[in-house]
């Protein structure tokens, strides 16, 4: 048996050392509809998330006006990989809102992990600039 383990390790495709398994397995991610922060404009149609799924969102301010998306809610019922800015990853522990004070892009790579209902959104917009995110 001890012989047999290592042909059997690096015939399986989920252990191939290539081929990330299990959370961060290429077909257990998905790319989300881009997020868009204009002033007055809707952010976009709710999402339904899947638990344990692992996710990526661009969210791109066109510039019209300082905005902030904050959904403290949200982002503590989710486990954040990474954020890039510009080519930089940042991985943090944890998020309120991101802002942004001009033009741009970041896009944020996470772990969908508490079921529940969410709202992310821009703390000027009121109800019209919120995007409802359930986790199932």
């Amino acid at each position: 048996m001890r012989r047999l383990l290592p042909l059997l390790l690096a015939t399986t495709p989920a252990f191939a050392e290539d081929a990330p398994a299990g959370l961060f397995a290429v077909t257990n991610k998905q790319d989300l509809p881009e997020i868009l922060l204009s002033a007055g404009e809707p952010l976009g149609a709710p999402w339904v998330l899947k638990s344990g799924t692992y996710y990526e969102v661009e969210i791109t301010a066109d510039g019209s006006q300082e905005l902030a998306l904050a959904g403290a809610g949200f982002f503590r019922a989710i486990w954040i990989d990474e954020i890039v800015i510009e080519g930089l990853e940042i991985r943090p522990l944890g998020l309120d809102s991101v802002e942004f004070d001009e033009a741009g892009t970041m896009e944020i790579g996470f772990i969908a992990l508490k079921p529940g209902q969410y709202t992310l959104g821009t703390p000027q917009g009121g109800d019209t600039q919120t995007l409802q995110i359930t986790i199932e």
